[in-house]
This record gives structure tokens, C-alpha cells and sequence, in this order.
């Protein structure tokens, strides 16, 4: 009668615990690829700190600051980066969720109101109704239908994406990005990038406005001297790109400086107050006419707001 081969005991336990060892790290990668992606991001980011840090330190902005843009192949990027005087984890606990976000844009003059959801997919979605001058009422606003996710979160890292796939008036492809980076238990470094795509007939009527209506509007790149000595800035698309990148930091720092509830006037003095600072590129109206028109989309939202 033959005997049904088998392994020796040793042999089976190795592969055994082979085979369990195999499971354990298929179940780990499966469980944690974010974690290991929110790791290559804050390296990433650490690494573009080291690199910036000679400028940030030497930024002729007031602050450290270093304000970064360019014309895509389909449209345009603006990126601000700063040292803040925040801690990663006071960042984290009022931006990591989508709660507060509407409460941070709706700073920016021309955002007038912001509604949060969900959309058919179950994603968090963030509306936001933006007017193309402060002095425009709401019925005249666009939507922007915004996707909100959180793309890396740790103690040393925190990133969050908004993105909207169609825009108004020939946009497209709108993407907002906020980056934070621990750098000690006081300060972080912020990375916040803003672009979007635009068609070739979007891009003729800006260049057009820019060329005549707006031909005094500047941005913050500077590109040489006046004839008088002073600084001559960046004009044109990437000076318009780079003004409204500047406009959303400063929303960020304003609602940091304030994140109560019923602290809204408190945050809406100082983001007027940081865009003052820039009358160059940055002024539109007096602080009284800001503070109105906030008022009133406050009164019209509820008293929460």
C-alpha cells in the first residue's frame, strides 16, 4: 500500500508562515496607501521648503512669501508659498474637513456664497457662487461645483484638494490645492496652488480686457525697472492669475487668525487688511464697502454665518 507524500514538518511551518506573511503585507498595502502617498508628499514638500528658504527669508513681500506663476498649455497656474504662524495641528483641526471651508473663500470679495453636499457619487461637493466684479448681486453669480477630498493627512502633513471639472464663460478644469507642512510646534509652511484651463475664445477676450480696461492691473512677479527706479510687475494672464492666488492665501491666514464662529468681522478686517498691504495689485474698495457687502451675505445666509 503506498504512502501519499508529504513535506517534512519544518518545510511546511516555513511555508506556512510564507504564505501568512504574504497576507499580512498585501492586507497592510492595501489598508495604507495613503499613508504611504501623504509620506512622498510631505517629502516633496520638505524638500521644496529647503529649496525656498533663502527666498522666504529674503521675500520683498513683507512676510515670507514667494508668489510663483506660469501660463499652462491650457490655461493657468498660480502657486503661493509661506512660512505662517500656525501650527500644523491647529491647520489640520479647522481645514482637514470640508465644515470650514466655505466660512475661509467666501472672504474673497467676489465669492458671495457657498453651499456644502454631496453629489451622486457620495463625494463631498463645495458650490461656490462668485460674481465677476464685488458690485454685481448675486443673481449675476456663477456656480462653481467644487469636489472636496483630503489627499494626505499625518502629524507632520496635511493636503486637500478642490476640484471642478467645468467652469463658467469657457473654463475648465479648476483645481485648488493646500499643503501644510509642520515645521515646528509654531510655524508650518504652506504650499497653495490655484489654476484652471480656459478655451482660445476665453483667452482672446481676457487678453483684450487686460490690454486696455485692465492695463493698469499688475501682479507680484517683478520683471525689472521703471524708468523711475521702481519695480515694474508682471502684467497681462499671469498677473491676473497671480493676484487671485493671492487673494485665496490671504483668506486662509485671515480665518486661521480667527476660526470662531462668531468671529466673521474679525476675519473678514484682517483678509482686507493683508490685501491692503498690496494696494498696487490688490485694492478694489474701502474697507466700509467690503464690510457691507459681507454683512449683507451674512444677514442673507442666517446669523450662523
Amino acid at each position: 500500500m503506498s504512502r501519499s507524500p508529504h513535506m517534512p514538518a519544518p518545510w511546511t511551518c516555513i511555508l506556512a508562515g510564507a504564505l501568512l506573511l504574504c497576507a499580512a503585507l498585501q492586507q497592510a498595502m492595501a489598508a495604507a496607501p495613503e499613508a504611504s502617498s501623504g509620506s512622498a508628499q510631505a517629502q516633496a514638500l520638505k524638500a521644496t521648503h529647503q529649496r525656498m528658504s533663502d527666498k522666504l527669508d529674503r521675500s520683498s513681500l513683507g512676510r515670507p512669501i514667494q508668489l510663483d506663476s506660469i501660463e499652462t498649455p491650457g490655461g493657468l497656474q498660480g502657486d503661493v508659498y509661506a512660512v505662517v504662524e500656525h501650527p500644523l495641528s491647529e491647520i489640520s483641526a479647522e481645514l482637514k474637513g470640508a465644515g470650514h471651508w466655505c466660512d475661509v473663500l467666501t472672504l474673497h470679495i467676489n465669492n458671495r456664497r457657498c453651499r456644502i453636499g454631496t453629489d451622486a457619487e457620495g463625494r463631498v461637493t463645495l458650490t461656490l457662487y462668485v460674481v465677476r466684479r464685488y458690485d454685481k448681486p448675486l443673481d449675476q453669480a456663477f456656480e462653481l461645483p467644487f469636489i472636496y477630498r483630503v489627499t494626505g493627512a499625518s502629524p507632520e502633513h496635511l493636503s486637500v484638494e478642490l476640484s471642478a471639472a467645468n467652469g463658467p464663460l469657457g473654463t475648465s478644469g479648476y483645481k485648488v490645492t493646500l499643503e501644510v507642512l509642520a515645521l515646528d510646534d509654531r510655524k508650518s509652511f504652506l504650499h497653495f496652488s490655484y489654476s484652471y484651463d480656459h478655451n482660445m475664445m476665453v483667452r482672446l477676450t481676457t487678453q483684450a480686457y487686460l490690454a486696455t480696461f485692465g492695463r493698469d492691473k499688475v501682479g507680484f512677479t517683478v520683471t525689472g525697472k521703471t524708468a523711475d527706479g521702481k519695480p515694474d510687475y508682471i502684467r497681462g494672464l499671469r498677473g491676473l492669475v497671480e493676484r487671485n492666488a493671492m487673494r485665496y492665501f490671504l483668506t486662509l491666514d485671515a480665518y486661521l487668525s480667527a476660526p470662531a464662529s462668531d468671529q466673521a468681522e474679525r476675519r473678514q478686517r484682517h483678509w482686507f487688511a493683508a490685501a491692503e498691504q498690496y494696494p498696487r495689485q490688490l485694492h478694489e474698495v474701502e474697507l466700509d464697502t467690503y464690510l457691507a457687502l459681507k454683512r449683507e451675505d451674512r444677514q442673507r445666509e442666517g446669523a450662523g454665518r
